[in-house]
C-alpha cells in the first residue's frame, strides 16, 4: 500500500469568502506503518484524512492510491473505493442502534452484496480478535464507549482494506480506555506489512504511540518526524 499525496490543496466558499482548508500538502506514505496526523482544530488533518479516503475531492493537486489517482474515478468508483479499500473509524462509532455488534461488523460486507448468513462467521472472528466475542449480540446502547469503539474497528477490517483511517478515534473515550484502543489500532497496523493505518488526534500522547507523526498547522505540515528514530 503506497499514498501519494501531490501538492493538495482543498478550498471551501463560506460566506462569500474562501477558506482554505488544506494548503499544498505534499505526503508519501506507505503500508506496515502507523501513521499520527496531528494538529490544533482547523489544522486541516481530518480534511486531508477524508481526502485520502475518498470522501472528499481535492481543489487542485493529485491523489494516488497505490498507483491510482482518485480525481480520476467517477462517482461509483469513488463509492467502490471507499467500501472495499478503505477501512474507516469515527470518533462518534457511526454503529446503527438496532443492529447487534456482529452485524454492525457486517454492514461493509452486505452493502458488498453478500447474504449476512455468510458474514456471520467472519464478523464474529473479527469481534473475538478485538475481545468481544461475549458481546457479539448485544445492541450499541448495551455497550461502553470502549466497546463500540472496538466494533468499529472490527467493521473497518471486514473487507480486509490496506488502508484504515481513523478520525480522532479515542475522542470519546477517557485516557485509559483510549489508550488500549490505540494499542489495539497500532497492532492492526504492524499485523500486515502492507497496511497503512492513518490517525487523526489533536492529542500529543496519544500520537506517541505511532511510527511516524505528521503535524499541521494552517492546512500545512509542519513537521514530519519518526519517534525514536533521530526525527526526519
Amino acid at each position: 500500500m503506497t499514498v501519494e499525496v501531490v501538492d493538495v490543496r482543498r478550498e471551501y466558499g463560506i460566506g462569500g469568502r474562501t477558506v482554505t482548508a488544506v494548503d499544498g500538502v505534499s505526503l508519501s506514505l506507505e503500508g506496515g506503518q502507523f501513521v499520527a496526523i496531528v494538529g490544533a482544530s482547523g489544522a486541516g488533518k481530518s480534511t486531508l484524512l477524508h481526502l485520502i479516503g475518498g470522501l472528499d475531492r481535492p481543489t487542485s493537486g493529485s491523489i494516488s492510491v497505490d498507483g491510482c489517482n482518485l480525481a480520476e474515478l467517477d462517482d461509483e468508483e469513488q463509492s467502490r473505493y471507499r467500501r472495499r479499500q478503505v477501512g474507516f473509524i469515527f470518533q462518534f462509532f457511526n454503529l446503527l442502534p438496532t443492529m447487534s455488534a456482529w452485524e454492525n461488523v457486517a454492514i461493509p460486507r452486505l452493502l458488498d452484496g453478500v447474504p449476512m448468513a455468510k458474514v456471520k462467521n467472519e464478523a464474529v472472528a473479527l469481534l473475538d480478535m478485538v475481545g468481544l466475542r461475549d458481546r457479539k449480540d448485544h445492541r450499541p446502547a448495551e455497550l461502553s464507549g470502549g466497546q463500540m469503539q472496538r466494533v468499529a474497528i472490527a467493521r473497518s477490517m471486514i473487507m480486509d482494506p490496506q488502508l484504515i483511517l481513523a478520525d480522532e478515534p479515542t475522542g470519546n473515550l477517557d485516557s485509559k480506555t483510549g489508550m488500549t484502543i490505540l494499542e489495539l489500532i497500532a497492532d492492526i497496523a504492524h499485523a500486515d506489512s502492507r497496511r497503512l493505518v492513518a490517525i487523526v488526534t489533536h492529542d500529543l500522547g496519544a500520537a506517541a504511540t505511532a511510527d511516524r507523526i505528521i503535524t499541521m498547522r494552517d492546512g500545512r505540515v509542519l513537521s514530519d518526524t519518526k519517534p525514536g528514530a533521530g526525527g526526519q
